[in-house]
């Protein structure tokens, strides 16, 4: 590149440049939670994927291009940008292949290379483009500190703005390929702009040829682009009734009509279950939960936290009576409730993140059932002493809370088991556990925890009802486990195990053509 001086034009075109690809930077890595969650979820070992790619891909860059920068004399920056565009555009083309490609390596190293192999090339190409606008801006050596502190701050600017459009508009309005793609379009823009300044004002006879050719090239891919979410295998087996992206993921309603199945998934996770023909619930867990008000007679209002497919607040309503409060993150799950499943709110039907809604509620509830933890991702912060305690300081005197855990019972596995009973004692006095299907090691256990203590011999169950709940009854060791609070909390790491088998279980099940789009 030329030594010297840029115009006011020329400058301002450079901070934008770098504004934008600041901007890029941002939108790519936060994609790709996006694109890698439906297969590995989105747990703490996604999005640390993510960061340590998209800081070792940024490092590449600032190496790579700070060389490329002293070497080049006259030109280089619009081919980087469009070779940074090029690859942008296909990254939800390459998303199917890689992910399948990377299945057999597990949670951990799976998502690791995933989001090497997808986001590393076109953020390395990113990270090259501020070494060489500082060069550019950069006409003497005393001015190199001021042009690469400009130049960093700007990108910088570039990144917060980005995010903040990507987070609080595009996401809930587009989807996660369309805007992938729009980034595409737009670096491919950008670098024929900067090409035809490159050949016009730097007099680089050949600089807007390349950048051209290679948008030629990202233009004839779109079709495929744009279509490679689409090729999912239907079929007789499996029938997607619904789908939908969201702020927090892929919510499908899927049907499996050979076992009179109806599934709401987020993500790779399970969280509704019901009969096709007659929409009663195939959960077992929630037949032992539905027996809790049965255990303390004259109960009025419950609260739900993690609505599913919504067949609990319904089996309240019809058996009891009970008047229930759901609390859902996630609108696509809600309206997917409503719309498949049969729900209907009976109480107040709140979206929103449940630790800030939590704090605007208002008890007494004689009732919370707590309903977060699926066999994918754990939403740790919902499992810990201070977030129980808000709980409890929702529930009437004689109240109940009941927690839905999925994990295992036997080995080392089931520190996660005996760390969330710790966690609950911490809180309420009274305690008991009760297992979804005896026997099985990987299972649903359902704590039940209160003031006052917990009969499962109540007169107000039949002897058939208390016979059945009495044979699931689990003790569980919480020697082993440790108290989860704010500060502290490796529920993910626990539960590392349960994540990967619950993963391989669903993939098997399901087959990949179903969580990979």
């Amino acid at each position: 590149m030329s030594n010297k001086a840029l115009n006011a034009f020329g400058r301002t075109g450079l901070y934008l440049t770098v504004f934008t690809t600041g901007a890029s930077v941002m939108v790519i890595e936060l994609l790709g939670t996006r694109l890698i969650a439906p297969f590995y979820g989105t747990s703490l070992y996604v999005w640390s994927s993510l960061i340590s790619v998209t800081m070792i891909a940024l490092a590449t860059g600032y190496f790579v291009g700070g060389r490329w920068a002293d070497s080049a004399k006259r030109t280089g920056l619009s081919l980087i940008i469009a070779l940074a565009a090029l690859l942008t555009l296909v990254i939800p083309w390459l998303t199917r292949p890689v992910l399948l490609a990377t299945d057999p390596l597990g949670l951990r190293a799976g998502a690791f290379v995933s989001a090497l192999l997808l986001f590393s090339p076109s953020l390395t190409l990113l990270g090259m483009v501020g070494p060489f606008a500082i060069k550019l801006a950069t006409s003497k050596l005393d001015g190199v500190g001021n042009s690469a502190g400009s130049i960093y701050a700007v990108s910088t600017l570039g990144s917060v703005v980005g995010t903040l459009v990507l987070g609080f508009f595009l996401f809930p309005l587009v989807g996660s390929r369309e805007i992938l793609v729009g980034t595409g379009l737009l670096l491919f823009l950008l670098a024929v702009s900067v090409a035809i300044y490159e050949q016009k004002q730097l007099g680089v006879a050949v600089a807007l040829l390349p950048s051209v050719l290679l948008a030629i090239v990202g233009l004839g891919l779109m079709p495929k682009v744009v279509g490679a979410g689409h090729a999912y295998n239907g079929g007789t087996l499996f029938q997607i009734q619904s789908e939908r992206e969201t702020l927090y993921g892929w919510v499908r309603v899927i049907d499996q009509p050979s076992r009179d199945l109806r599934l709401l998934t987020s993500d790779a996770s399970a969280i509704g279950a019901s009969s096709i023909r007659n929409g009663q619930s195939k959960l077992i867990y929630q037949d032992i939960v539905g027996l809790i008000p049965a255990l303390t007679p004259k109960m009025n209002r419950s609260l739900i936290v993690g609505l599913g497919a919504g067949h609990m607040a319904k089996v309240l309503y019809d058996n009891y009576g009970i008047v229930t409060d759901t609390l859902e993150i996630d609108p696509a799950v809600a309206s997917a409730a409503v719309d498949y499943f049969g729900y209907k709110p009976t109480g107040q039907a709140i979206v929103g993140d449940a630790r800030y809604e939590i704090r605007h509620l208002s008890g007494k509830y004689d009732l919370i059932i707590h309903d977060c933890f699926t066999g994918g991702s754990e939403p740790a912060h919902l499992l810990t002493v201070e977030t129980l305690k808000q709980l409890r300081s929702l529930l009437a005197d004689n109240g109940i809370l009941a927690l839905n855990f999925v994990a295992f019972s036997q080995g080392e596995h089931n520190i996660a088991l005996a760390s969330v009973g710790r966690t609950i004692e911490q809180v309420f006095p009274q305690q008991a556990v009760f297992v979804s299907e005896p026997g099985k090691d990987f299972n649903d256990f359902i704590f039940l925890a209160s003031s006052q203590p917990i009969d499962v011999n109540a007169r107000t169950l039949t002897a058939e009802q208390s016979n059945w709940l009495t044979s699931r009854v689990f003790p569980v060791d919480k020697t082993q486990g440790m108290i989860l609070t704010d500060n502290l909390n490796p529920l993910e790491h626990l539960q590392t195990a349960k994540a990967e088998y619950y993963r391989r279980f669903i993939v098997d099940w399901l087959g990949p053509d179903l969580l990979v789009r």
